[in-house]
């Protein structure tokens, strides 16, 4: 009898991530609600370009780029945003440099003398307040001078397809307010494959949690959201002294004031690549910044999936501890690492298909093992709250 409450007690949290995995997964597959065409015909006249008074046309776009040592990546992106399959007249470019002692600045000048997109240089070394620093002082000086009504946000390391910004555009029905991304890793080895295959859960998670109406996560290498409605719920106000989670404070913040306004972008053409980290002690140090932010959460639907992972992860990690002590429990921690797997399977065959990387799924049981252990280490570092990031120590 003892044995078996305690099979049940290991079982309980590998279960309950099971279902809700289970969930995810329709919640992936499910179709997009169509558009009244009420709405198809409000959504054309919103994108239809206006004039300013001296003729120029206002553009529908303002891509925003926070940059702090770049020089060796920011090329290759503004080369793909020159590629846009959206016109140049709809859309503009700001680069934010963030303090670069590297030629970041230079770059963006050199190149803004030549494009055929507006590209424009921000520089918060010569703004009024000189002092200011991090990704979100970035991205609140080029809202601040932004044309456009819609903020388009990826960071200066990505690569972009041509359709990029015109997905985007097209996922701006009239009652949206935030539209998350599809986010890819790229690089080649074990780390690089492991990293990637995280990464896809992570943004399977978040797109589902939109499509079921609670968001939890997204990636701010893939965003676009109202500036009007930056401004509605103020912006970075409140988690303005966090380093980390300029995108999800603001998803979180955009959902308690427009429920009905999430979007998650499930298109090919618009997934932003970028290269995984190349050492183990790299990829902690993004992961212990990542987890920083989640102590800082006041959204329920968050809280509650980092609970649930990490309970199941332990729970597999405390079941096999648990059967060298007592062999009689085998089949009862077998039953719970083979559901997990099992779901966790279940739910990123979908999802690895759309990204075109089902390969992946040979990674699933090695990530699964590492994980608890991984996990657990990453989010008591994240909890202490220092790291360094781009040369700065950070907290």
């Amino acid at each position: 009898m003892k044995t078996t409450v305690l099979g049940l007690l290991l079982l309980a949290a590998p279960v309950a991530y099971a279902l809700r995995m289970l969930q995810f997964r329709r919640a992936w597959n499910s179709p997009p609600r169509p558009l009244t065409q009420e709405k198809k015909l409000e959504k054309a006249n919103s994108q239809q370009p206006t004039a300013t008074s001296s003729g120029a046309l206002h553009p529908q776009l303002s891509v925003l780029i926070a940059a702090r040592n770049e020089a060796a990546n920011l090329p290759n992106l503004l080369a793909d945003l020159q590629r846009q399959t959206l016109s140049p007249v709809a859309f503009e470019v700001i680069v934010i440099d963030d303090h670069s002692t590297d030629a970041t600045a230079a770059i963006v000048t050199e190149a803004a003398r030549t494009s055929a997109v507006q590209l424009r240089l921000l520089q918060l070394a010569n703004l009024p307040d000189p002092a200011r620093s991090g990704k979100k002082a970035a991205l609140e000086a080029a809202i601040a001078v932004a044309q456009a009504p819609w903020i388009v946000c990826t960071d200066a390391d990505c690569r972009v397809q041509p359709n990029w910004l015109a997905a985007h555009q097209q996922a701006h029905d009239p009652d949206a307010q935030f539209v998350s991304g599809p986010v890819l890793l790229t690089g080649q080895g074990a780390l690089a494959a492991l990293q990637g295959l995280e990464l896809v859960g992570l943004v399977g998670s978040g797109a589902a949690g939109i499509l079921l109406g609670a968001p939890t996560m997204c990636n701010g290498a893939n965003l676009s959201y109202r500036r009007a409605s930056f401004h509605a719920v103020g912006g970075y106000t409140g988690n303005a002294q966090v380093a980390s989670g300029d995108d999800e404070f603001l998803l979180h913040k955009l959902h308690a004031m427009f429920p009905a306004g999430i979007r998650f972008l499930q298109d090919p053409q618009a997934t932003v690549r970028t290269a995984a980290q190349p050492t183990l002690r790299q990829l902690l140090r993004q992961r212990v910044r990542w987890a920083s932010k989640w102590q800082h959460y006041q959204a329920a639907a968050p809280q509650q999936l980092a609970v649930l992972v990490l309970a199941a992860n332990v729970a597999l990690a405390g079941g096999a501890v648990a059967m060298l002590v007592q062999p009689i429990l085998a089949s009862w921690v077998v039953v719970g690492w083979t559901m997990k797997l099992g779901a966790d399977v279940l739910f990123l065959t979908p999802v690895l298909q759309f990204f075109r990387r089902r390969r992946w799924l040979v990674w699933v049981p090695v990530l699964q093992l590492a994980y608890a252990p991984y996990a657990l280490l990453v989010g008591l570092a994240g909890l202490r709250g220092g790291y360094e990031w781009k040369g700065r120590q950070l907290r």
